[in-house]
């Protein structure tokens, strides 16, 4: 793997990103995907979860300055967008697909105008495991989209979960690998886990191939 110990690996997103991470501990990964890409590279670089569970990408916009460019990372991936999603349904909090692609936008303009980063941008995906949630489908999918536009927009690379997670779910089952529909058992985080490895190990044409 090409980082070194001069890396600092930074993932900000909602609680998939955060998977329990203790947040009075700034040194805290979690339990999920974030832990399983630290403990596979091994020593080398230092990895940082900021990740908040419930976050939609406004919250993450509103942190973006403290959490995220204030710590200077070398490498800096965003997994955002299901909340946004989640709450339309079952709070009525309206996330407009046009403003949400000008947050998301206005996330990695800043990353690129502050920060020397290497951008990863983690699709949102779901995988339905009750009926009412074949709805909420139809409203993440322009979230996918927006992500995969800001992502190619910005020179970010995609790790396209909402691909390989569907797909890892008609192998195994939707709840083997996310038992609400949403959050991640073990095997879907280390999944997220193997996918960024992969995408970072790519040569960068390689890795923005959806």
């Amino acid at each position: 793997m090409r980082f070194t110990e001069a890396d600092k690996l930074l993932f900000a997103g909602d609680s998939i990103t955060d998977s329990s991470r203790d947040r009075t501990d700034p040194a805290s990964l979690g339990k999920g995907y974030v832990r399983e890409i630290a403990d596979l590279l091994g020593d080398g670089p230092e990895v940082v979860n900021r990740g908040i569970n419930g976050n939609r990408i406004y919250d993450l916009e509103a942190r973006w300055a403290t959490d995220v460019l204030a710590a200077s990372p070398t490498v800096l991936t965003v997994k955002i967008g299901i909340n946004d999603t989640w709450r339309t349904f079952d709070r009525g909090l309206s996330s407009p697909i046009g403003k949400f692609r000008a947050a998301y936008s206005r996330l990695l303009a800043g990353a690129r105008e502050h920060l020397p980063a290497e951008l990863y941008v983690i699709t949102p995906f779901l995988l339905p495991v009750e009926p009412e949630q074949q709805e909420w489908l139809g409203d993440l999918a322009p979230r996918v989209e927006a992500a995969i536009d800001v992502a190619n927009e910005f020179g970010a690379r995609l790790v396209r979960a909402d691909l390989f997670m569907p797909r890892a779910a008609a192998e195994h089952g939707a709840a083997t690998l996310a038992p609400d529909g949403v959050h991640p058992s073990p095997l879907g985080h280390r999944l997220l886990a193997e996918a960024w490895l992969a995408t970072a190990g790519a040569p960068a044409e390689e890795a923005k191939l959806p």
